[in-house]
């Protein structure tokens, strides 16, 4: 059976590499055959709250980058 792991706490110094590490682990974890329901749950909690935050950082990412292009379109 899988082994529970206490949850890393989300915040801003999460970065985007380590959340998209932790879902692939979650990722690994359902597809074994072994996944306990009680821990199913939380997993799923858990990969919402990294997708949110890959998204947050994405949106982030994109606004700096069209940024930087009108400043690059504006010289």
């Amino acid at each position: 059976m899988a082994t529970k792991k206490a949850a890393k706490t989300i915040d801003e110094t999460t970065g985007y590499a380590e959340a998209i590490g932790e879902l692939e682990s979650i990722l690994d974890e359902l597809e074994s055959n072994d996944v306990d329901v009680d821990v199913l749950a939380e997993h799923v909690k858990r990969a919402s709250e990294l997708i949110e935050l890959c998204r947050d950082r994405i949106g982030n990412a994109k606004l700096r980058i069209e940024e930087v292009v009108a400043q690059i379109d504006a010289d």
